[in-house]
């Protein structure tokens, strides 16, 4: 997991996430701004549910246990539980990820809840939500690794990355040498094999695989200042939905909730 090549704002130039999904039915129910002003909430509530895209393929966030499971993760909980919060249910529509704001604009469903990274051109274009998913880059190590500490401490140092990610241009910038890998998996092994030194990626990566793979031998030996957001999205014009999301979602962080679903996916508490 990746996040998909996630970037961190204001720290990688070509940084932004274009994570969910489109349905692969025409009858979402939310509306934009018409002539009746805004009926976004109106529209969910009459349907008596929120249609949200979700790629299904995207563990921990939206995924099929054992492949063939119920449809579960971080972001299919947590949309759950603000459905829940408003008194309707939580729909899920799953596609892939190359169709995601087409689908939203085409109005096959209300939201998209799949890891979709805060970035400016995403706040000129939709509704975006309060923040849900809070995140960094890291540089992860063997626990024995002592002599790296910070993003400096790469310089003349052999990472493992993905060429294709944004995690090997901030490798490459901060001097280290890159050995080239096709994903996180590979690069662990590496790791752990001594053949490189470190490794750059998502903080929630690492996190969800320190929860199934306990005692890994590995560290978090240095975190970016800079943080990545995740929001739900929604249409230009969702305004009402969106408002009543964000306070869905305080509810939710009041109460717990959202402390409890980090818990359950990280290990700690990735909500803020």
């Amino acid at each position: 997991m990746n996040r998909r090549s996630l970037g961190l704002v204001g720290l990688l130039a070509a940084a932004s996430l274009a994570l969910a999904a489109c349905g692969g039915t025409t009858g979402g129910s939310g509306a934009s701004t018409g002539a009746g002003g805004d009926t976004s909430l109106s529209s969910v509530k009459d349907a008596g549910e929120i249609v949200f895209a979700t790629e299904g393929t995207y563990k921990p966030f939206s995924y099929h246990d054992g492949g063939a499971g119920p449809l579960t993760g971080y972001d299919v909980d947590v949309a759950t539980a603000v459905a829940g919060k408003l008194g309707l249910k939580a729909k899920f529509e799953e596609t892939q990820f190359d169709s995601i704001f087409a689908g939203l604009e085409a109005k096959r469903f209300d939201a998209i809840a799949n890891q979709v990274t805060l970035n400016p051109t995403r706040q000129e274009k939709y509704e975006l939500s309060d923040p849900y998913t809070v995140s960094q880059g890291v540089i992860v190590t063997k626990d024995s690794n002592t002599s790296i500490t910070s993003f400096e401490d790469l310089k003349g140092k052999t990472t493992a990355q993905s060429l294709t990610s944004n995690w090997y241009q901030l490798a490459k910038d901060s001097g280290a040498n890159v050995e080239s890998v096709e994903g996180w998996a590979q690069s662990v092994s590496l790791l752990k094999d001594g053949r490189v030194d470190a490794l750059v990626n998502d903080k929630l990566t690492f996190l969800d695989y320190q929860v199934t793979n306990p005692g890994s031998g590995l560290k978090i030996a240095a975190t970016t200042k800079e943080s990545s957001e995740s929001v739900f999205a929604f249409r230009k014009g969702s305004t009402a939905l969106n408002g009543a999301v964000n306070t869905a979602l305080k509810d939710l962080a009041a109460d717990g909730t959202l402390a409890k679903l980090s818990e359950k996916y990280f290990g700690q508490d990735v909500s803020k």
